[in-house]
């Protein structure tokens, strides 16, 4: 494969855009501190990152303040069957903080849209990493159940970055190049377990079903 294709899902305020844009190294994605959602539709942006391209779907967040539900399906769906022959990889964007309500709604939300087998072609990734203050990331998921029960539908594998404080460190844990270099080889392990195949199957004609509906 040429490029990896990841979609971020994840809710509005977690930081989803600020993470593409990590990713990327690049701002591609309006992020800034807002009482209203700011991604309203599906946006994307590529670059080479670590030597390999990298291109990044961020469609509006679940819960998200601006839109209705019904639309916020039709663009995460979008993103879906936008991203021909599918995506490589969901990234599923969780803030660092207690893991209850309508962070647990989330996967319920993701599972609704594109299907269980969703987690099969995904990771998790925790933002406002600062905030683990000592922890690992890996000490701070077994401290929830549900959480480490998410981490493990994933296949075991969660990563955590910090847009605002770990942006200039180049070494160790508490820097987001490390962090995102992690990220993309637990893509790249990831996809050679599921013999390089993206999220394509029934489950994508199920989600071109479900978008004919809402239109």
């Amino acid at each position: 494969m040429n490029i990896d294709l990841i979609v971020l899902l994840g809710k509005s305020g977690d930081g989803k855009s600020s993470v593409g844009n990590t990713i990327l190294k690049q701002q591609v994605f309006k992020s800034k501190a807002s009482p209203e959602s700011v991604t309203a539709e599906c946006v994307s942006g590529d670059r080479k990152v670590h030597g390999k391209k990298i291109s990044v779907i961020d469609p509006p967040g679940l819960f998200d303040t601006s839109l209705d539900e019904e639309s916020i399906k039709f663009e995460i769906i979008r993103s879906v069957i936008e991203s021909c022959p599918g995506p490589d990889m969901f990234t599923i964007v969780l803030k660092v903080e207690r893991y209850m309500g309508q962070e647990m709604e989330v996967v319920d939300k993701i599972v609704e849209y594109c299907g269980e087998d969703t987690f099969d072609h995904s990771v998790v990734l925790l933002t406002h990493g600062e905030q683990l203050e000592g922890q690992t990331i890996e000490e701070f998921v077994k401290m929830s159940p549900k959480l480490q029960e998410l981490v493990d539908k994933c296949g075991g594998h969660c990563h955590v970055i910090d847009s605002k404080y770990w942006k200039k460190r180049q070494m160790g844990y508490r820097s987001n190049r490390v962090q995102v270099k992690n990220l993309l080889e637990t893509i790249e392990q990831k996809l050679k377990d599921n013999q390089n195949s993206c999220y394509t199957n029934e489950l994508l004609q199920i989600v071109e079903e479900e978008m004919k509906n809402i239109n």
